[in-house]
């Protein structure tokens, strides 16, 4: 498969998914583990990615997770997931995170963070992905905020490659 290489907006490749938290997923205090969060939060971003560049992706790194609220056992975990920005072979994705009290439906912000997806060819090796067609001021802004992080993103990487050396 060869991607588009006029671009996609955000909105073709969002993705949005909805979990219940169950006993196995929560810790002692009878609210929802961060690693289960984070679990699910992968996965959106992956099906984001995934139906942008329509390839196989890896995640590549998490960053700038926050966990902002818990989540108590029987509540919903809404996923919001939305491509920021395409690189030649890489994505960031945005994640946001809400619960969702089913008896009365209140919503509660949780969890955030940003996560970068590389698109792989048939022979597993980085593929070109097509650029992002930001039409909105959010969009705007986020595809540029997006550009900043994954500047920064290369900078730490660069001065980690330079350190293990």
């Amino acid at each position: 498969m060869t991607p588009n290489p006029a671009g996609k907006k955000p909105s073709e490749s969002s993705v949005e998914m909805r979990e219940l938290v169950l006993p196995n997923d929560t810790n002692t205090h009878g609210t929802v583990l961060g690693g289960r969060v984070l679990h699910l939060m992968d996965i959106a971003c992956a099906m984001a990615a995934t139906r942008h560049c329509r390839r196989p992706v890896v995640t590549a790194a998490m960053d700038h997770v926050d966990f902002l609220s818990p989540v108590p056992e029987g509540h919903f975990l809404i996923l919001k997931a939305a491509v920021n920005f395409a690189g030649k072979t890489s994505m960031e994705v945005e994640v946001h995170v809400q619960s969702e009290c089913p008896l009365t439906g209140a919503l509660r912000a949780t969890s955030s963070g940003y996560f970068t997806f590389v698109a792989l060819d048939e022979a597993g090796q980085p593929a070109p992905v097509p650029p992002i067609i930001a039409e909105s001021a959010d969009e705007k802004r986020r595809f540029d905020e997006a550009k900043a992080r994954v500047g920064e993103r290369k900078k730490r990487r660069k001065a980690r490659a330079h350190h293990e050396s």
